[in-house]
């Protein structure tokens, strides 16, 4: 590039400062980018990366909507969040109790006939929430990982009632996945073999693993809602007591993922809290502000203390001066 006759000594050392980018440049993709991101930003999207922008209303766990789109059936779409569907016809409500990432029971909302009711039941263990009553749905689903906290057995399994409707539900697995191995299998049954055998003859003074489990993720919210408050720049949900028919006693539910709160002056909690060396997952994720972020309460214990201790640690002060650096 040159610049027109007459407009200077090209001998000069100056540089020329484009005020619109030209076709063709190197700033020409870098400008295009920058209008993009601050229209999106304009109309309600959030940044979740630093190329993906999320919109969504409904605080719907964020796997449904995309496994349901990445199917591209043509008997079938995603329609949001249940509270706002007022259409007719067939329907299949996913109802997942005790909800992802906030924690609180879900009951169906749509009540219209010729629907399908699948309940994802992942978190409706005694350690998590209490256990009201036996669950009694038509289907039901759970999963390994999260009744006994190996994370890395993803298996699950799903009881049906109606066994015309199991029949369809394995037909379906055996021509849309590569199936599980049969180690995995056998791994996760000798799990659940030892955890059912823990409940009918306890061992140990802590009893089964879901009294220990249960006494376990007691601990941890009183860890963290005491470095909450030692902080003073956090805020979590209050769950109401409530009876817990499997473990005979009474207790607000202690989810597996907290749903921490940044307060004002702190906009972006994903990012503040990665600048104090804490790493969690932005509520952009799950339908709400990036105010919001979700941290997991089943890490290993050495994990987990050095999270609350750092968490504790954070004064308002310090926010500030990260604000102050981030200008």
């Amino acid at each position: 590039m040159q610049l027109p006759p007459g407009f200077s000594n090209p001998n000069d050392p100056w540089v020329c400062k484009l005020k619109r980018s030209i076709y063709g440049l190197k700033q020409a993709s870098r400008q295009w980018f920058s209008k993009l991101s601050s229209s999106l930003l304009h109309f309600g999207f959030a940044k979740s990366d630093p190329n993906l922008f999320i919109r969504q209303t409904s605080n719907s766990f964020m796997s449904y909507p995309l496994i349901t789109d990445c199917l591209k059936s043509g008997l079938y779409k995603w329609a949001g969040d249940a509270q706002s569907f007022n259409k007719e016809g067939p329907y299949i409500e996913l109802v997942t109790s005790p909800n992802n990432p906030d924690g609180y029971v879900r009951q169906s909302v749509v009540n219209k006939s010729g629907g399908i009711l699948v309940h994802d039941l992942a978190y409706y263990w005694p350690q998590y929430s209490p256990i009201a009553a036996a669950a009694d749905h038509d289907i039901m689903l759970f999963t390994v990982s999260k009744s006994t906290g190996h994370a890395g057995m993803r298996i699950g399994w799903a009881l049906v009632k109606d066994e015309e409707v199991a029949k369809k539900m394995v037909k379906y697995v055996e021509l849309n996945t590569i199936g599980v191995s049969k180690d995995s299998q056998l791994r996760a049954a000798k799990v659940l073999q030892v955890v059912t055998d823990g409940c009918k003859y306890p061992t140990s003074k802590e009893g089964s693993l879901f009294d220990f489990a249960a006494h376990l993720m007691e601990e941890r919210w009183k860890l963290l809602r005491a470095a909450v408050r030692q902080s003073g720049l956090f805020t979590l949900p209050e769950f109401p007591h409530g009876s817990c028919r499997f473990l005979n006693i009474s207790f607000a539910p202690r989810p597996a993922f907290a749903w921490l709160k940044c307060e004002a002056p702190i906009d972006d909690c994903e990012a503040f809290l990665r600048s104090n060396n804490i790493l969690t997952r932005s509520g952009i994720h799950f339908g709400v502000g990036p105010q919001y972020v979700r941290i997991s309460m089943l890490d290993r214990d050495e994990n987990y203390d050095v999270f609350v201790e750092r968490l504790s640690t954070i004064h308002l002060r310090q926010s500030m001066q990260v604000d102050e650096t981030a200008e």
